[in-house]
Formats: structure tokens, C-alpha cells, sequence
């Protein structure tokens, strides 16, 4: 994957002296909200990973691609031109945050995250990202564990699989798609499944990551509690929160 406006030329192997944030966890336990709110308050950059696979599931898509051909999806990956900025996804010069959150490449996606050519493209790229423009924010579901190993502060949110079922319908619906509710559900624990099970960044905690369940939690609460979190951590101000284990 390339960028139009960052050009990329440092090695991609993970740094311990990164400044970055890690918010891992499974599909609408509250990590894109949270990752955005979190490094708009802290005025980082943000990441959003999740974003990186969408993208190149809806660029294979568009051309007709076959999405179970590893080589050719890697290959797509790589030349891909794409950049995201302010938690927007742009695809050449189309903004495409919308059209990456639609059903159908919602379904699709777990084509590129289980394509082990595209992880590696697509994890070389978030480190140089992180080199370039640290500090940062990212959340996904690999990035404490296998992205940025050495962060110095990591988050694992999780959230009652009918809670973020509801989250899901309420994306779907203000975005005009009409879905059964019962169906995204289904689609939630199957999609668990496969990133548990996934052998190169798969879904799980990091052993130092902070767990904190989101389902009776406010986005504001949450940031709330991990801006403390984090100036504690680095060593400014900020006192922890019995919330976060």
C-alpha cells in the first residue's frame, strides 16, 4: 500500500521508543469511537487499522476480484493508493469512509485480514505510519500484540455480544441499510471466531494490555478514563481508574 501525501521509506520493524496507544478489541466494542475521541483529546494522530482492511476488501471488490486469491488481493495491496487522515479513508482520491462501512464489505474484509501477504503489507505500513507520525493512537485487533509489542500503553475493550450487536444495527440504520438484527449478531460471533482463531494476529489480549468493558460505559467515561491513564503512563499527570484491569 502506498500513500499520495506519505511516501514511506523506513524500515518497518517494531521500535520500543514509540510513543503509541494500542486499543485492541472485537468488532463494535467501542474502539473506533473511542480510539478518535481519545487522540482528538489528546490533539495525536489517529489510526484506525480496521479501516487499512476495509479499504483493500472494497478496492478487490470493485475490480471484480476473486478475494480468496491471496496473491492477487496482496498484490492489489500493495499498489493500493490510499491514505487515511483525520479518521477519513480515502481510495485514490475518493473519500470512502462511508462506502468501507456498508454490509457487504463489512463481510468481506475478513478476506484481507486473513490474508497473511496482506497483513504483512498492510502491519509494515502502520509501523511506518506510527515512525512518521507518532504519537499516536491506533486500535485494531492486532496491534498490541504483534504491530507494537513495545507500546507503553495498551487497551483491550470488550463489550457483551448484544450490546454491540445493538451498536452495529444503530451503524447500519444511520447509514439507510435496513438489517436483521438477529442476522448481525450471527455475523459478530462468527466474525469472533474467525479473529480468535486467525494464526497470525489473531484476536487476544496482549499479557500487559488494560481490559475494560465497554457495554455500560459512555464513550465519554471511557475516554475519561484513559486520558488519565495515559499522562500517568508517560509520566505527566493523571490518576488511574478502577474501571480499567
Amino acid at each position: 500500500m502506498t500513500s499520495s501525501s506519505d511516501p514511506f521509506a523506513e524500515d518497518d520493524a517494531p521500535e520500543a521508543s514509540l510513543r503509541v496507544v494500542t486499543i485492541d478489541g472485537p468488532a463494535a466494542s467501542g474502539k473506533g469511537t473511542i480510539a478518535r475521541q481519545l487522540a482528538e483529546t489528546l490533539g495525536w494522530t489517529l489510526l484506525n487499522t480496521g479501516a487499512m482492511y476495509r479499504v483493500v476488501a472494497l478496492a478487490g471488490m470493485r475490480r471484480g476480484l476473486d478475494l480468496t486469491d491471496e496473491d492477487r488481493l496482496a498484490a492489489l495491496a500493495r499498489g493500493l493508493r490510499a491514505r487515511f487522515e483525520a479518521g477519513r479513508a480515502w481510495l485514490e482520491d475518493e473519500d470512502v469512509t462511508e462506502p468501507i462501512h456498508s454490509l457487504e464489505v463489512t463481510r468481506a474484509t475478513r478476506h484481507a485480514a486473513d490474508n497473511q501477504q496482506v497483513r504483512a503489507v498492510l502491519v509494515g505500513w502502520q509501523r511506518r505510519f506510527a515512525r512518521r507520525h507518532q504519537p499516536i493512537v491506533t486500535e485494531g485487533r492486532d496491534q498490541g500484540t504483534v504491530v507494537f509489542p513495545h507500546a507503553p500503553v495498551k487497551i483491550y475493550l470488550t463489550a457483551d455480544p448484544a450490546e454491540r450487536a445493538r451498536r452495529r444495527v444503530a451503524q447500519f440504520t444511520r447509514q439507510g441499510q435496513i438489517v436483521d438484527p438477529a442476522q448481525v449478531l450471527a455475523d459478530l460471533l462468527q466474525r469472533d471466531r474467525e479473529d480468535e482463531s486467525r494464526p497470525i494476529g489473531g484476536l487476544k489480549p496482549a499479557p500487559d494490555a488494560l481490559r475494560l468493558d465497554t457495554t455500560n460505559l459512555t464513550p465519554h467515561e471511557v475516554v475519561g478514563d484513559l486520558v488519565n491513564l495515559v499522562r500517568q503512563r508517560l509520566g505527566t499527570t493523571g490518576t488511574g481508574s478502577p474501571r480499567i484491569t
